[in-house]
């Protein structure tokens, strides 16, 4: 097949793109450029590298098995306890947790059109998530997809002419490649790590690819779509931190998502601001979908439900998440720290899930031929042993404090 037939092929690597390129990279990477200036760079760099093995496992194993994630999960283990806890993990931590990230993702959003229209979040966040649930409702996977691939678009054009108009230093984006950890930084690295290896994008991106795909035979086209997609969203996140290093004197504590686009006004005018704004609501929509679709697939998979879009039950969990979303994006309510700790949060228990996932693709009975080579088994447990690291160098900053 074609590089052009290829790129015709992408799809559910933009919904994975979407959903990590949300108000959670938004603020913490641009709460990372503010304070470290490019020192973190090569944090985007890893946790690029980290999405792409570990999406691409997930991704071969929904497209081999034609099982979502959570059934494999639940599946995998025989022993009742093994298999309650593992169910109990994966409900708790996919199915609630992106309930709790639905708020930051809607008032992220929110934000973005407050900032254009001048009308409250508080007002704008219900319409968001109402929207939403409209086009989930629909169950039509393409519509879906269309809308995922058109506003990771927007994100791009938004964010990467913002990156253009600062000028970045190139040789201090390229030292900033060179992994260091400053002071007080190792709770940001763990967040953006969070914000782009996100656990539920591997619950999405098993489930999503047998809607678009067929079996092993697509098995090079699928590959294609996860790393030129998860490769885009790489490039808006690094122009992200880029715009905030350039425009904010290094380190500066941003205190709100409105600050962030109120000290972009001076230095770009009234037309730069608009970019922020729009691609802040792209990120905050795209992930508002995301989310909610992503925990319908981990629950109704590890709990041995339907994976139907218009199934009543896959229906409630998504509308169950959206509600969350809705209910407090209502209130008043100030995300950013809460946006930064939840991607902290995911980091920690992205290990377990990776641990999971590579034990997974490791069964010859599940996988046959599929299964995992030795260099992706030696990818996937750097990444694993760097993750880990990552997060217990977090836990001993916050127990210190």
């Amino acid at each position: 097949m074609g590089v052009v037939d290829r790129l015709k092929a992408i799809g559910p690597g933009a919904l994975v793109a979407a959903a990590f390129v949300g108000p959670g990279t938004v603020t913490t990477a641009s709460v990372i450029g503010a304070e470290y200036a490019y020192l973190l760079v090569w944090t985007i760099a890893f946790s690029i590298l980290a999405t792409m093995v570990l999406q691409e496992m997930s991704a071969r194993l929904g497209l081999i098995t034609k099982e979502g994630l959570g059934e494999a999960f639940r599946n995998e283990f025989s022993n009742p306890l093994a298999r309650g806890v593992t169910i109990a993990l994966v409900v708790s931590a996919i199915g609630i947790g992106t309930a709790a990230f639905q708020t930051g993702n809607i008032v992220g959003g929110a934000a973005g059109l407050a900032t254009i229209t001048g009308i409250s979040e508080n007002i704008w966040g219900p319409v968001m998530g109402l929207v939403a649930a409209g086009l989930l409702w629909t169950g039509s996977y393409k519509l879906i997809e269309r809308v995922f691939i058109g506003l990771v678009t927007v994100m791009g054009l938004a964010f990467v002419l913002n990156m253009i108009i600062v000028r970045p230093d190139p040789t201090a984006l390229a030292g900033g490649l060179v992994p260091t950890v400053p002071d007080g930084s190792a709770y940001l690295i763990a967040g953006l790590v969070g914000t782009t290896v996100v656990g539920y994008n591997l619950f999405l991106h098993a489930s999503t690819v047998q809607e678009r795909w067929d079996g092993a035979d697509d098995l090079a086209e699928c590959r294609t779509d996860t790393i030129a997609m998860v490769a885009v969203g790489g490039v808006i996140t690094t122009a992200i931190v880029v715009t905030a290093a350039a425009v904010f004197p290094e380190g500066t504590q941003i205190g709100d998502v409105g600050e962030m686009a109120d000290q972009l006004e001076p230095v770009f005018g009234g037309y730069a601001l608009t970019f922020f704004a729009i691609g802040l609501f792209a990120a905050g929509f795209t992930s508002s979908m995301s989310a909610p679709l992503a925990g319908a697939y981990a629950t109704a998979g590890a709990l041995g439900w339907e994976r139907d879009l218009k199934s009543t039950r896959f229906r409630a969990i998504w509308l169950t998440i959206i509600g969350v979303g809705i209910l407090f994006s209502a209130l008043d309510y100030n995300p950013v720290e809460v946006i930064v700790f939840a991607q902290v949060a995911n980091g920690l228990l992205l290990p377990v899930l990776a641990v999971f996932l590579i034990y997974a693709m490791n069964n010859d009975d599940l996988l046959g031929e599929y299964t995992n080579s030795t260099l992706q088994n030696v990818l996937g447990g750097l990444v694993t042993v760097v993750v880990i690291g990552i997060g217990l160098r977090t836990l001993y900053d916050v127990l210190l404090l």
